[in-house]
């Protein structure tokens, strides 16, 4: 048997010889860095950065938009990113997990949302405020050490269960981004479970315990959605619609053409260009 799997394994490499595909190395872009960084309870993230060119902008600091399942998305949004000056001087960093796959799906499933009843919570569940703990309290600074960032101009990405995750941290940590885009959100997770912390967070927002003059949220769902999962996202912005007399953004949009698993990619530019140009003064 052993020789058998010997023979197997020469086998493989041969043809991946034959083919040209041995030993490949992974593909290093042009105008990035890696960190591998530990959350406090020790799990261990891949971020990937997207690095500023040019001068410091006059506010100072370089806008910041944090991304998440970057395994998946950064390279789109590297390269997005690198190939129009006006987005050149800002700095993509990109939240991923040391993995081989572009979505690691049991790590996002955790960080992502809201705990589980026990006998529900396969795969595990419930980390998204240890994630919001890890971007705030270990990320967030060493980005700010590393690099001169503009605090007013802090962005966050979200695709699908990211996306669900950028609206809960609008929710509960308001003051954490200035901006979410949360593509093609998961608002119906768990009977809808973001209902509450709206309520709680909408609350605030009308008793003045709130400053939302410079917050924005964009919902941006695919035509190939389900149609339920686009009435729920339309459904949200209206309802924040009456927070703009206290300085909320909010807007929703369809993109014409595209399925759950395609307008991550469809996006970039656009989105990039909408929060590298959003100033506050």
């Amino acid at each position: 048997m052993i020789a058998l799997n010997w023979l197997r394994a020469a086998a493989l490499t041969l043809g991946a010889l034959l083919l040209g595909t041995a030993q490949a190395e992974p593909v290093a872009l042009d105008g990035t860095e890696q960190w591998l960084m530990t959350s406090a309870e020790g799990r261990e993230y891949r971020i990937m950065i997207s690095l500023p060119e040019g001068e410091v902008p006059y506010t100072g600091g370089y806008p910041v938009i944090y991304l998440l399942d970057g395994n998946a998305y950064f390279p789109a949004f590297h390269a997005a990113k690198r190939a129009q000056k006006r987005l050149q001087s800002s700095i993509v960093v990109a939240i991923g997990y040391p993995s081989e796959t572009p979505l690691d799906f049991e790590r996002r499933a955790f960080d992502h949302s809201p705990p589980q009843p026990k006998e529900r919570n396969t795969p595990a569940q419930g980390g998204q405020d240890l994630f919001l703990d890890f971007i705030q309290k270990r990320l967030m600074p060493r980005v700010s050490e590393t690099f001169k960032v503009d605090q007013d101009q802090r962005s966050l990405v979200g695709h699908s269960f990211g996306g669900m995750f950028g609206v809960y941290a609008l929710f509960t940590r308001p003051a954490l981004f200035q901006h979410i885009v949360a593509v093609s959100p998961s608002l119906w997770w768990r009977d809808r479970y973001l209902l509450e912390p709206e309520r709680t967070f909408t609350k605030q927002a009308h008793a003045g315990k709130l400053d939302l003059t410079h917050s924005s949220l964009k919902l941006i769902m695919a035509e190939r959605d389900l149609p339920q999962a686009i009435q729920d996202a339309r459904s949200l912005q209206l309802r924040l619609e009456d927070l703009s007399q206290y300085g909320l953004r909010s807007d929703f949009e369809i993109e014409k053409g595209e399925d759950h698993m395609s307008i991550p990619f469809r996006i970039t530019t656009r989105v990039l260009d909408e929060l590298v140009s959003t100033r506050r003064f």
